[in-house]
């Protein structure tokens, strides 16, 4: 782990450091004690020369009074005083060079040193007390005789010569400086080396480590920086490519980790605004077309009405006219009065079919079928049908023929009047656009579970690009409108919402003979009544599929 291996490196940084303050200390101790000891080899030495010369100097004054040439007794008290201060003090610089170890274990010197240290420490005392026993030399005394006298007080102590210890001693105390000096210098380069040393060291460690930890820290953080840098900017789908175990690789997962539930979020965000888009658009173009619809409904409601207000014109007109040229003038024949009534009556019959179609435009509006449905035979309706076109096809000049009969187990469930207005808007719209001479035909057979009704006519027929808006309300094509200016184009929807809420479907072909282009032929499916228990299944279906045309 990074932690563990940073932390490793800054424990043995702060090992290094406190090994070198340590080594600090011992070293300034080290250096200390050198310097004392310098410092007591330099004051041995220098006490011996100064007792030296003190020496000499007290035995001049001794020497000056002897011959009557005067002397200041103070400046002998003096030098006497000085010198027994100078022994006491080299007395103490020993024992502190003992307890210092000044010798480094040379017990010979230090045996020597106190040695003539006790010898000269009498002689001090030998010779404080003969100095002033010396009266001044007597006329008759030689000069020789009083110098060995001297030299036998100041040169010479229980049989051994002061001036070779003294000079002994300054040299060995020199000898001892040096050693000290040199000791002193040595310890010194030492610590120059260790603190160089130990500061090199450090500064390679922490070169080392500032390297190592700059190149280990730069990628993961350069790609975590990348990384927080591209979710910035929304990049969701950018992932921090480190791995491992440390610490970094555990937060590039983490943010990983973030970045795909912030883009599974962004994404079902974006699903659900297009799905709420597309709901949108959806519901916009079905209000859109619930309002087309809604004006083309208005539109060919005006239109209906328009139409409608003057087919009931034109045949209340025609009665009326009709009623009053028969009662004007005189009494007329029987038979004028008769053919007039038949004139009214077959206009009545006109205004009938409009009012029906009327009648008919507004249940359809209303969406609303009252069907009575139950499991009948399909037999009456289509002679009841077949019946009321008869007369229909004999007042056009059409011939009617039906072919076949359906067998006596076909059953169908469903209303038998609302059957037979289906049947007869079939054979009607058949009859009426058929040429005078013209042959219909009504088909009756089954299929596939279900009776087939086919009306068959060799009229005007539908052009082929018509055929897929003669199920829509108000429409007529321009054949129809041609053979026959009258109609309100509701014919074909009415029978075919009829045949939807009866289970069954609907379908006009035309030409019904290639050969001449004209013909058409209404195909009506309707289900057989065999499973009681499907058909009262379908049943709620199909009265709730009525069409709107």
């Amino acid at each position: 782990m990074f932690r563990q291996r940073l932390s490793l490196v800054l424990v043995l940084l702060a090992a290094a450091v406190v090994l070198q303050a340590v080594a600090a200390v011992l070293a300034a101790r080290e250096a200390e004690r050198q310097v004392v000891r310098g410092r007591i080899a330099s004051d041995i030495h220098q006490r011996f020369v100064e007792l030296s010369a003190t020496k000499q100097r007290l035995r001049s004054w001794v020497t000056q009074f002897q011959i009557g040439a005067g002397g200041d007794v103070a400046e002998r008290d003096a030098l006497d005083q000085r010198m027994r201060a100078i022994v006491g003090e080299l007395t103490d610089l020993t024992e502190q060079a003992s307890v210092m170890g000044l010798e480094d274990g040379a017990e010979a010197e230090q045996a020597a040193r106190q040695d003539a240290l006790q010898v000269l420490g009498q002689s001090v005392a030998t010779l404080s007390v003969a100095i002033r026993e010396k009266p001044p030399l007597s006329p008759n005394v030689q000069a020789r005789q009083a110098w060995d006298t001297l030299a036998a007080v100041f040169e010479r102590s229980e049989g051994r010569d002061l001036r070779q210890i003294i000079a002994q001693s300054i040299e060995r105390e020199q000898m001892s400086m040096d050693r000290e000096r040199a000791a002193a210098d040595a310890s010194l380069a030492r610590m120059r080396a260790w603190w160089m040393g130990t500061a090199l060291l450090l500064a390679l460690g922490a070169l080392g480590a500032t390297a190592y930890f700059g190149s280990a820290l730069r990628r993961p953080l350069d790609a975590l920086a990348e990384g927080a840098q591209a979710l910035q900017q929304g990049q969701l789908e950018h992932r921090i490519d480190l791995t491992g175990r440390d610490e970094f690789a555990e937060v590039a997962r983490s943010m990983n980790a973030m970045a795909q539930e912030l883009e599974q979020h962004r994404r079902r965000e974006e699903q659900q605004r297009q799905l709420l888009e597309a709901t949108v658009r959806e519901r916009t173009t079905d209000l859109h077309q619930a309002n087309e619809s809604l004006r083309r409904t208005d539109v060919r409601r005006r239109q209906l009405l328009a139409d409608i207000s003057h087919e009931l014109r034109t045949p209340t007109t025609a009665i009326r006219g009709e009623a009053e040229v028969t009662l004007r003038g005189k009494d007329k024949p029987v038979p004028e009065y008769r053919a007039a009534l038949a004139r009214i009556v077959d206009i009545s019959r006109q205004l009938a079919r409009v009012i029906d179609d009327l009648l008919a435009m507004a249940r359809t509006d209303l969406e609303t079928f009252s069907l009575v449905r139950q499991p009948m035979a399909l037999q009456k309706p289509l002679l009841d049908a077949l019946r009321q076109a008869a007369a229909l096809a004999g007042e056009h000049g059409v011939i009617l023929k039906p072919e076949g009969r359906p067998p006596e187990h076909c059953k169908v469930f469903g209303d038998a009047q609302r059957l037979t207005q289906l049947l007869m808007l079939l054979l009607d719209n058949a009859i009426r656009y058929s040429e005078p001479g013209g042959l219909v035909r009504l088909q009756v057979g089954e299929r596939d579970g279900a009776v087939e009704v086919r009306v068959i006519d060799e009229g005007i027929g539908v052009p082929p690009d018509e055929l897929a808006q003669v199920f829509e309300r108000h429409f007529r094509g321009s054949a129809a409108r041609r053979h026959r200016a009258s109609g309100s184009g509701l014919g074909l929807p009415i029978a075919r919402a009829l045949a939807l809420a009866h289970g069954g479907t609907l379908e006009l072909l035309s030409p019904c003979n290639p050969a001449d282009g004209k013909g058409t032929c209404a195909l009506l499916r309707l289900p057989l009544w065999n499973d009681p228990d499907s058909m009262l299944g379908e049943l709620p279906m199909a009265l709730s599929e009525h069409p709107n045309p």
